[in-house]
């Protein structure tokens, strides 16, 4: 069957989860789920090659595929942005449940890449959300992500070290750099040579971010901030040094400390 020759070769190229890596590309192009694979039989391999090609080349599965699913949403990917997390979906969930009772709440999304957190507000928690980047690119594709779906984003092109949006907005949510210059070699390929470095290499973002939000947070709002699982503390502590209320741990899925929070006074 296609799946294994595909996952052969993938795993000949290293590629982490080659069998499962196999069955979205195939499935991708035959047009079914996954677990409909074994039951359609096989696939003409004219459009599989190809796309495992690409793959052994380690980029990331979501750009061989041109989308990756973020929550409720498909979302466009490319190597314009980072690939949407699964540790994000949990920022998103904290989000949600700290604008709970909220109509029509006003969020500011800082460094938005695919949009997937902005978007997931707008869909879930019906926010209307300002989402900015430091990347024009960044921002083409949130605005094309955001037109497929039929939701609503303001797109601001800024560096966050040159401010905020003005608000008050009724949260700030941030997943901002925090991969160190040194660690940049140890990061797998599809990060590494894929990935948009202006969006892992912490160059001081975090602690703009800290403390640019207090300008734009309306009284009691909070901030919410996805960080380096090893640095939650640490992010903590600026947090509370800063003057914010209320900070909090939140851990992903995988129970890593991965959301920092804390409220505005």
């Amino acid at each position: 069957m296609i799946v294994e020759r595909a996952a052969a070769t993938l795993a000949e190229h290293g590629v982490p989860d080659a069998r499962v890596d196999a069955e979205w590309i195939v499935s991708h192009v035959a047009g079914v789920s996954r677990s409909q694979l074994a039951l359609d039989g096989e696939v003409d391999d004219s459009g599989v090659w190809p796309l495992v090609q690409r793959r052994t080349l380690r980029e990331p599965l979501a750009h061989v595929l041109g989308h990756w699913g973020f929550r409720r949403l498909t979302l466009r990917c490319d190597a314009r942005a980072l690939v949407p997390r699964p540790e994000t979906e949990a920022v998103v969930e904290r989000c949600v449940e700290l604008l709970r009772g909220r109509d029509a709440p006003r969020v500011l999304d800082v460094g938005t890449g695919t949009g997937a957190i902005a978007l997931a507000l707008a869909d879930e928690a019906g926010a209307r959300v300002v989402a900015t980047d430091v990347s024009e690119e960044a921002l083409e594709l949130a605005g094309e992500n955001a037109a497929q779906l039929g939701l609503e984003l303001e797109l601001v092109h800024r560096d966050v070290r040159d401010g905020l949006p003005p608000g008050p907005f009724d949260l700030v949510v941030a997943n901002p750099p925090y991969v160190t210059a040194d660690e940049w070699e140890t990061l797998e390929p599809e990060v590494r040579e894929w990935e948009p470095r202006e969006a892992l290499v912490d160059e001081g973002q975090t602690d703009a971010i800290v403390l640019a939000a207090l300008a734009v947070l309306a009284p009691g709002a909070a901030l919410v901030l996805e960080v380096h699982e090893e640095r939650a503390a640490a992010v903590s502590a600026t947090l509370r040094d800063a003057g914010y209320d209320d900070v909090a741990v939140t851990r992903d899925l995988a129970g890593r400390d991965r959301i920092v929070d804390g409220r505005r006074k």
